[in-house]
């Protein structure tokens, strides 16, 4: 199974920059893309035709040009979960949840916290709420992947400038900690495990040339339950693919 994960930044805005045929060109079974900023009645024909062949699943948010999530897959989930018990979150369309079997996959754009961090508390409620539902899976034996734009940088390793940022939302210590506490109960990041210390962004602002001089974040993440890394081929940053100021990241695991 190929998972693919990907904040668009825009569904519409990358359709129109043909930016979704070469990573559909990679055979994705499972494409996931976050900040998807549209419902899928809003698409034009000619627009929706980028995704024939794939079965689809779309949790835009209400709020019209914000947010949203979608998956696109070549297989038929045993169960899809669009709900993650909170309103608050669900109107903003953060996670879509697939079955299959006894692998549950998330789909996940977690809020940003904000320059004046108004945000960040919302934040943090939101990794302790996904963490409550797979602490509940990993309970009942089920095997767990985690994926898309956590909005974190893990590690100094994970930004270009650990120090100008130590005040920045998206590197705040409160917010770091989230994701130790992630990999405290059941988790890895696939990326460093496979990797290890490899320097590799998914996130470049788009002000002062930072993507062409590589002064990134990553952003984008694969967290998967611990007793999984056994099936996993494959880890990767697809930093040349353009489209957004995200790149795309991708997971293969043996089925």
């Amino acid at each position: 199974m190929k998972i693919i994960s990907w904040n668009v930044n825009g569904l519409r805005a990358a359709i129109g920059k043909d930016a979704l045929t070469p990573v559909l060109d990679l055979s994705p079974d499972l494409l996931c893309l976050q900040e998807i900023k549209v419902k899928p009645e809003q698409l034009s024909d000619q627009q929706a035709k980028v995704f024939s062949g794939y079965k689809q699943f779309w949790n835009s948010a209400e709020r019209p040009g914000y947010s949203g999530v979608a998956n696109f897959t070549q297989g038929t989930p045993d169960r899809v979960e669009y709900s993650i018990g909170e309103q608050r979150f669900d109107i903003e369309g953060r996670s879509i949840r697939m079955e299959f079997g006894d692998l549950v996959l998330f789909n996940l754009y977690v809020p940003n916290g904000k320059r004046d961090y108004g945000r960040l508390a919302f934040k943090l409620d939101f990794y302790e709420r996904i963490l409550d539902i797979c602490d509940q899976l990993h309970a009942g034996g089920r095997q767990v992947v985690l994926f898309g734009d956590m909005n974190t940088a893990h590690r100094p390793i994970d930004l270009k400038h650990p120090k100008q940022n130590e005040k920045t939302s998206g590197f705040l210590p409160e917010e770091r900690a989230w994701i130790d506490r992630y990999l405290a109960h059941n988790f890895v990041d696939v990326f460093r495990e496979i990797h290890g210390e490899k320097v590799q962004y998914t996130w470049w602002t788009y002000r002062m040339k930072a993507r062409e001089r590589n002064i990134g974040w990553r952003l984008d993440y694969f967290l998967i339950s611990k007793d999984l890394l056994g099936k996993v081929v494959n880890v990767e940053i697809h930093d040349q693919l353009m489209g957004s100021d995200h790149c795309p990241v991708s997971l293969e695991l043996k089925q």
